[in-house]
């Protein structure tokens, strides 16, 4: 039996991040995404009674698609609904060497 209530969106938030390739959660462009609590907000993630939506930021050198599938496969084991997967941002490589090279 999956989670209720606010413990749902805490656990998909644990299952996402664990997901090699996930950077973090994302809460859109204007912050919009999220599940509103009381006292508090999780955001990345939408609970509805017929589907969660998980928003985030994947790492640079993860395929896309197998990491949105990843994705996907453990927020239906947490959740027990469908899922759809956004993936709003990629964070890319870290540059090495100064800032303003002169």
């Amino acid at each position: 039996m999956p989670p209720a209530g606010e413990e749902l969106a805490d656990a998909v938030v644990f299952a996402v991040t664990a997901v090699p390739g996930v950077a973090g959660m994302h809460s859109g462009r204007f912050g919009e995404v999220a599940t509103y609590l009381p006292g508090r907000r999780v955001s990345g993630v939408r609970v509805r009674s017929d589907l969660v939506e998980v928003y985030v930021t994947v790492q640079w050198g993860f395929d896309l698609l197998p990491t949105a599938d990843a994705i996907r496969t453990v927020v239906e084991l947490v959740a027990a609904r469908p899922v759809d997967v956004v993936i709003q941002d990629v964070l890319g490589p870290l540059e090495v060497g100064p800032a303003n090279p002169t």
